[in-house]
């Protein structure tokens, strides 16, 4: 099943889930589709070009919360992983907290470039991730 965004109480789960005040890794898996799927009369584009508008944006919300880009890079051909499931590229983002994220995400500035996001993306999987072995 492709999922692109988090459904309802992702954001309410997290928050109550991961210890507070403790910097949080954002592993973001990103498969984009060819043609971007707009809900509006934006200009047409590939799925790797809506991610480029939402990704010029989004950069500055990283940094003004404190965050920033760890690694960013083209997916191989996976090892570990269903046949079906191919992706284009991963993204490390770590952020002071995951307070800072869901602030960041719930920002109605953030939202309004949200759905370029949302029109690039045939599935995704976002997961926060604590650092050290069973944190």
């Amino acid at each position: 099943m492709n999922t692109v965004d988090p459904d309802q109480g992702a954001f309410s789960r997290a928050l109550k889930a991961l210890p507070k005040d403790q910097p949080v890794v954002m592993l973001n898996l990103l498969a984009f589709r060819e043609q971007a799927v707009y809900d509006d009369d934006s200009e047409p584009c590939s799925g790797r070009q809506a991610y480029a508008r939402y990704s010029a944006q989004a950069i500055k919300h990283v940094a003004a919360c404190g965050g920033e880009v760890v690694f960013m890079g083209a997916a191989q051909v996976p090892l570990v992983a269903p046949p079906h499931e191919q992706w284009d590229e991963v993204l490390l983002v770590r952020y002071p907290s995951i307070e800072a994220f869901v602030g960041m995400v719930m920002n109605p500035e953030y939202q309004a470039f949200a759905k370029h996001r949302t029109a690039a993306l045939r599935d995704a999987r976002l997961i926060p991730m604590l650092q050290g072995r069973g944190a």
